[in-house]
């Protein structure tokens, strides 16, 4: 299969030294090595990827660079006696998409320890519209639940509730039970959030306190933070005694601004929440939830499926902070 030819978003240079995105044929010899050969039936859009796009520093690491750091597909070639011809798997995390070619390509070829099985309960479809998105929401969720969070404790505040992780965090917390407070600047959609689940929308303005006041007013049993800075440093400030806040986004910022009062004196926990490099056993787990007992219904209320060759335009919508949910792209 070496001299095969398939398509592919490919990020490269041109004879100019200009930075060009095109759908364009690659052959099998061009992917990287690695055990297991996937033919890629769907992937994502994540913020990740729209760098990558633009062969951002810190994520893309040379070119030409396939975006993509979800796939979904069947195993076409494995060295690797875990996986056969025909098997349907996923990938999510790891280098895929990054410091590796990733799933927007018909073809993707990875290490065979990156490679998860198709979770039982979920199809490729609803993996992908879940993505790393979803996993890293489950993760938020799982958070809070093992530093004994439960629902009765009170309100847990999503940032970003319109956006890939926010809008599945949504949906999660409300099947287990919590009552979701969204945060968005989108507030024309807060009917939107309130059929994903979300008991009450507010303004982005209610988790943005720019004094130096160690501690606020609590508010919060738990929290899921997509944007980071001070979304973040005033939400740990407003979370109630032995609250949890999961962070897992930096749009708004890398700097935290924060004494340690809410941890000595609240004994609030902050919980960082990375979905790269997850160790396999738990990341099983948190599949295994994702298509059984946590298995969210009505995912595609979430999903807009969008063909490899119409990508560009959604990225730079992306950008724009257009894109509501989740963003699945299908390979021809």
């Amino acid at each position: 299969m070496s001299a095969q030819q398939f398509t592919a978003f490919v990020v490269e240079k041109d004879a100019a030294g200009e930075l060009r995105q095109s759908v364009t044929s690659r052959t099998l010899d061009d992917l990287p090595p690695g055990e297991v050969l996937i033919r890629v039936r769907y992937s994502s859009l994540n913020y990740k990827d729209a760098l990558a796009s633009r062969a951002a520093k810190g994520i893309v690491q040379r070119l030409p660079h396939v975006p993509g750091i979800d796939a979904a597909g069947e195993v076409a070639e494995s060295s690797d006696s875990r996986y056969k011809p025909g098997q349907s798997v996923i990938v999510t995390g790891y280098e895929l998409g990054a410091g590796q070619w990733g799933g927007w390509s018909q073809y993707a070829r990875v290490p065979a320890d990156w490679v998860v099985p198709l979770p039982e309960g979920l199809t490729p479809l609803e993996c992908m519209t879940l993505g790393t998105a979803g996993f890293t929401a489950a993760q938020c969720a799982s958070a809070i639940q093992l530093n004994g969070v439960s629902p009765e404790a009170g309100e847990v505040v999503v940032t970003g509730a319109t956006g890939g992780v926010g809008c599945l965090a949504v949906m999660l917390l409300a099947k287990l039970g919590y009552s979701v407070v969204a945060v968005t600047g989108k507030r024309n959609l807060e009917g939107q959030l309130r059929q994903w689940g979300a008991q009450r929308v507010i303004g982005r303005d209610e988790v943005h306190d720019v004094s130096d006041k160690p501690l606020l007013s609590g508010r919060w049993a738990a929290a899921v933070d997509t944007v980071g800075g001070q979304t973040l440093a005033t939400i740990v400030r407003q979370t109630k005694n032995y609250g949890v806040v999961t962070a897992c986004g930096l749009v708004g910022g890398i700097e935290l601004p924060l004494t340690v009062h809410p941890f000595i004196l609240r004994g609030v926990i902050l919980a960082g929440i990375g979905s790269s490099a997850l160790p396999y056993r738990r990341r099983i787990e948190i599949w295994r939830k994702l298509g059984h007992e946590w298995r969210i219904e009505g995912l595609e209320r979430v999903a807009t499926v969008v063909p490899l060759a119409e990508i560009s335009g959604v990225i730079e919508r992306m950008f724009r902070g257009e894109v509501v949910g989740r963003t699945v792209v299908e390979i021809p």
